[in-house]
């Protein structure tokens, strides 16, 4: 599993990218974090960082996670919710 993250998995501030690192943590995986940096608003030539999680999912936005399954989740609050319903064995 591959967790796309912005700079860090910070949870200062309610972070979204350590929100989500947080939650899978929690429900006992242990993502490979991938840093994306960038800023989804700037164009794209200057998202090289964000090149895959468009690739993913059509946006430039982060946190992305992709399963073990391929399945990408986009948003914190959706990888949140997979996180508590898909904890690790």
């Amino acid at each position: 599993m591959k967790l796309y993250v912005c700079w860090g998995t910070w949870t200062a501030g309610d972070h979204p990218c350590g929100k989500a690192y947080a939650a899978l943590k929690e429900a006992g995986h242990d993502p490979e974090v991938e840093k994306a940096r960038g800023w989804r608003v700037l164009p794209d030539f200057m998202n090289p960082g964000r090149k895959e999680v468009m690739e993913l999912t059509g946006q430039k936005g982060v946190p992305v996670l992709v399963t073990d399954d391929g399945e990408a989740v986009y948003d914190s609050s959706a990888i949140v919710e997979w996180a508590k319903a898909h904890p690790a064995p």
